[in-house]
């Protein structure tokens, strides 16, 4: 594996600061696994929220060993209970930026004025932007400065309406993550519920549900690495 260059930048992972009834806020594997791809690679990293402080979490499953690794540590703790708001982030200062899921990203991600300025300027900057399962809710709002989707022509991985269904919040959800990135001009690359599907699309990197984050955050990695 390439060694990292000296001036490597952090990747920035955004979570939802969204809590409603059930299973909202972010979805903590999706943290985890790819956060340990790129530890396990020396990457440094950032934790950022929309609301900033401490996000909803949910999926805190302890016999995941990636999961207690994190959640039983005490650095990792500090992180997440000290999150900067997400309009106090500098593109910049960052390599790239991971949309964690989590069904509460449905509600803040695509409303959020700093989630779109963000992508936009670090996609026209061509820094990486990477999203899985419910986090490209990040992308289906934003515009380019041509006044393009963002998502308009680009393969992209997402939760499907199919794993919505089958999750029993396809009625509960205020829009269906596949059809609305459709609806936008996105290409959707879907695989069989459950299975993982990662797609990379120049410095767009996105995964379909939680079985594909590691693998999210190996595409980040690799193309960091590559660079």
């Amino acid at each position: 594996m390439s060694k990292l260059p000296s001036s490597l930048k952090p990747v920035l992972f955004v979570l939802t600061s969204y809590e409603g009834e059930g299973d909202t806020g972010f979805y903590l594997p999706e943290l985890t696994h790819p956060l340990h791809v790129l530890d396990e690679a020396g990457i440094p990293t950032m934790l950022a929220s929309i609301k900033g402080g401490l996000p909803p979490v949910y999926g805190v499953e302890l016999e995941d060993p990636i999961n207690a690794h994190y959640w039983n540590n005490s650095d990792f703790q500090q992180r997440l209970n000290h999150t900067p708001a997400l309009a106090d982030i500098d593109s910049s200062q960052y390599s790239a930026v991971m949309y964690v899921g989590g069904h509460g990203t449905m509600w803040d991600f695509p409303v959020d004025g700093s989630v779109q300025r963000l992508n936009r300027e670090m996609y026209e900057n061509g820094q990486i932007v990477a999203a899985v399962c419910h986090g490209p809710a990040a992308l289906v709002n934003v515009k380019l400065s041509n006044g393009d989707w963002l998502v308009k022509g680009k393969h992209i991985a997402a939760f499907t309406d199919s794993e919505e269904r089958a999750v029993g919040m396809a009625d509960v959800v205020p829009f269906l993550l596949e059809s609305t990135l459709k609806a936008h001009g996105a290409i959707h690359e879907g695989a069989p519920d459950w299975n993982t599907k990662v797609v990379t699309d120049g410095n767009l990197i996105t995964g379909q549900n939680p079985q594909s984050a590691a693998g999210v955050g190996e595409a980040i990695r690799d193309k960091l690495l590559a660079y």
